[in-house]
C-alpha cells in the first residue's frame, strides 16, 4: 500500500498510443495517472524495444505540466534489463502497466507469456494494469495464465474501462435499488473505420477481428449488465469482405496485401441466452467515416428500459421506468472513463489523490468514482469475457463457411 505522501512508483511496458497518447486518440493513460497522483507520481522507467519513440515521448513530457514526474525515468530495452537495474538502484515500482500488444501476453509460451515474466521478475508485491484484450491465443491459453496471478497474489486490473462510466454505474444502481430482473440486453457498436491506417487491424490473424480486438469492450458491458452468458446458446452471422455489400470505399489501408481467408468481416451479428434466462444479442458494424463511432447499449425489464448511448463521445443515460413513459436522461461531468478506471486501481492500493484532483471533483460537485473495491474488471473475469468474443467469432466464422458452401 502507498504510504500518504511519498512518491508512487510506475513503471510502462509500451511506449504505445494506448499508453501516451496521440493527436487522433482519446485514450491515454499517463496523462490520466499524472491528474490523480500529480507529484507524487514517478515514473521510473518505461520498457520498450524503439529508443527512439521513448526519446519523443519523454521530450514531449519536459515540457508538460507533469515534467517532474519524469525527471529520473529510465528507458530500458527489455523486462529484464529494468528488473536488474532497478534492483540495482533499490527501486520499487508501485504499479506495471501492460501495454504491449496482446500477441505478447496472456500465454505460457515463450514470448507470449508477459504476465508470468512480470511476476518471476518483481514478485507480488507488484500491482499490474493490463490491457484487453488479454491475449490474441485461443482462450483455453488464457486461464493459464489467471490461475498463476492468482496464486501469486499481485492485484491486477484489466482495461475495461467502459464499467467505470458513471453512467453505467448509474443503470447499475437503477436495476439494483428496484430489484430489475434483466429480460433483454442489446448492444449495435458502428466502428468509423476510414481513418484507421493499422495494416494489422484489418488482419484477423494478427489482432483477432473486430469482435475480439474492438468490440470486446460492448461484450464484456454485456456481461456486466445482464449476467454471464450460457456460451453453448451463442449463435452469430457475418457480412464477409467478399460479398456485395462488404466493398468498402474509404479504406487507408491496401487491403489486397492481406491473405483472403484473414480479412475481418464487415457486419458481425450474434445471439445468445444468458444463464439467468435473459437474451442478449450485439450487432458490431464496419461502416462509418470519419473518427466518431456510433453505439449503444438496451437492457428490458419489467417496467424499464435502459439506454446507455454515445459511451466514447457522450455518455448518456436514458430510462423509462413504470412511472412515466417519458425517458428521464442523465448525464454526468466529465465522465471519463479512463480517469475513474485508474482513479478505482491506485486508490485500491491506498494511493489518495493529489489536491488539484479533489479540487477538480469537487468543483464538479461529483465526487470521486470510487467503487467499494476499486477494480471492476479482474484478470479472471476479462478472460470470461475473452471467452465469449471467441465464441461469437467462431460461430460467424461458421455460419460464413456453410453460407459459401450452399
Amino acid at each position: 500500500m502507498a504510504a500518504l505522501g511519498r512518491k508512487f512508483g510506475v513503471l510502462f511496458i509500451g511506449a504505445g498510443n494506448i499508453t501516451f497518447g496521440n493527436d487522433n486518440v482519446l485514450w491515454n493513460h499517463s496523462l490520466r495517472i499524472e491528474a490523480y497522483l500529480g507529484a507524487r507520481l514517478d515514473v521510473v522507467g518505461i520498457i520498450d524495444p524503439s529508443a527512439e519513440r521513448v526519446k519523443q515521448v519523454l521530450s514531449q513530457k519536459s515540457t508538460s505540466a507533469a515534467a517532474t514526474c519524469y525527471a529520473h525515468t529510465k528507458h530500458f530495452l527489455t523486462l529484464q534489463e529494468a528488473q536488474e537495474k532497478l534492483a540495482q538502484m533499490k527501486i520499487h515500482p508501485d504499479l506495471m502497466l501492460l501495454a504491449t500488444p496482446p500477441h505478447f501476453r496472456g500465454t505460457m509460451q515463450h514470448g507470449r507469456d508477459l504476465e508470468v515474466q512480470v511476476v518471476s521478475a518483481f514478485g507480488s508485491a507488484l500491482a499490474l494494469f493490463v490491457e484487453k484484450p488479454v491475449s490474441t491465443a485461443r482462450p483455453l491459453e488464457v486461464w493459464s495464465v489467471a490461475k498463476i496471478l492468482q496464486q501469486s497474489g499481485n492485484k491486477v486490473a484489466v482495461g475495461y474501462m467502459l464499467r467505470y462510466l458513471k453512467v453505467v454505474q448509474k443503470a447499475m444502481s437503477i436495476l439494483h435499488d428496484n430489484n430489475v430482473k434483466v429480460m433483454a440486453v442489446n448492444a449495435r457498436y458502428s466502428m468509423a473505420y476510414s481513418k484507421v491506417r493499422k495494416t494489422d487491424w484489418w488482419n484477423k490473424a494478427k489482432q483477432c477481428g473486430p469482435i475480439v480486438e474492438q468490440a470486446t469492450h460492448f461484450c464484456d458491458l454485456c456481461r456486466y449488465l445482464g449476467g454471464e452468458v450460457d456460451l453453448a446458446t451463442v449463435r452469430a452471422c457475418a457480412l464477409e469482405h467478399y460479398e456485395p455489400a462488404g466493398q468498402l470505399s474509404s479504406m487507408l489501408v491496401d487491403e489486397s496485401q492481406i491473405p483472403t481467408d484473414e480479412r475481418i468481416p464487415r457486419v458481425t451479428a450474434a445471439f445468445w441466452k444468458y444463464q439467468g434466462g435473459a437474451v442478449g444479442s450485439l450487432m458490431h458494424i464496419v461502416a462509418l467515416h470519419g473518427i466518431r463511432y456510433s453505439n449503444e447499449i438496451v437492457v428490458a425489464g419489467d417496467g424499464f428500459q435502459l439506454r446507455l448511448v454515445d459511451l466514447y463521445s457522450a455518455p448518456t443515460l436514458y430510462v423509462r421506468t413504470p412511472i412515466s413513459e417519458q425517458e428521464e436522461s442523465f448525464t454526468f461531468i466529465n465522465d471519463d472513463p479512463f480517469y475513474s478506471e485508474f482513479a478505482g486501481l491506485l486508490g485500491s492500493l491506498g494511493a489518495v489523490p493529489c489536491p488539484e484532483a479533489v479540487k477538480n471533483a469537487r468543483s464538479e460537485e461529483q465526487g470521486f468514482f470510487a467503487p467499494s473495491d476499486g477494480i471492476l474488471s479482474s484478470y479472471e473475469d476479462a478472460c470470461k469475457t475473452y471467452e465469449f468474443t471467441w465464441r461469437i467469432r467462431d460461430e460467424s466464422e461458421k455460419s460464413s463457411q456453410l453460407f459459401r458452401e450452399m
